[in-house]
């Protein structure tokens, strides 16, 4: 089975348990690391989850995986936060993040860089705009979303 078909089942199994415990679907992904496969499931909510939360939602998708039976091979499946540095997926994911910072790398640079740290200063569909620090001053980056390879907050130090 395609990985992407593994996560588009998992996605479709996991929604409604999120939904029954007010958490968001962040992310899933279905990787081969080394030997083993890993099946994880991100999940937040306003304030952060907790080892309970994440408890919860394993063990209902880990019932649900094993009637569906999606994945043939032997796997992990972790249910956890997505962390301070959570991805920038969705449209949704960018507009929560506007004000905040970020950092976005590129499949093609823009003026020679192909990774900017910034303030997202606004979202559309076509577009991102990061204000970032050039030495000692700032200036606006506007990024075409079609060119964002990766997206996620960044913590400041």
């Amino acid at each position: 089975m395609a990985k992407e078909r593994v996560t588009d089942i998992v996605e479709r199994l996991v929604t409604p348990i999120v939904e029954k415990e007010h958490v968001e679907l962040v992310d899933v992904e279905f990787k081969k690391e080394g030997a083993n496969w890993y099946l994880r499931v991100f999940i937040d909510k306003p304030g952060g989850v907790d080892i309970d939360d994440c408890s919860r939602v394993s063990e209902q998708l880990s019932d649900q995986l094993d009637i569906v039976d999606p994945i043939p091979d032997a796997y992990f499946l972790e249910v956890s936060s997505p962390g301070a540095e959570r991805p920038l997926k969705k449209p949704s994911d960018f507009e929560k993040a506007v004000g905040e910072n970020v950092y976005v790398s590129l499949y093609e640079p823009i003026d020679g860089v192909k990774a900017y740290e910034g303030t997202l200063i606004s979202y559309s569909e076509e577009q991102l705009v990061l204000e970032v620090r050039v030495k000692t001053r700032t200036k606006s980056v506007v990024i075409p979303t079609d060119k964002v390879a990766l997206a996620r907050l960044a913590i400041q130090l």
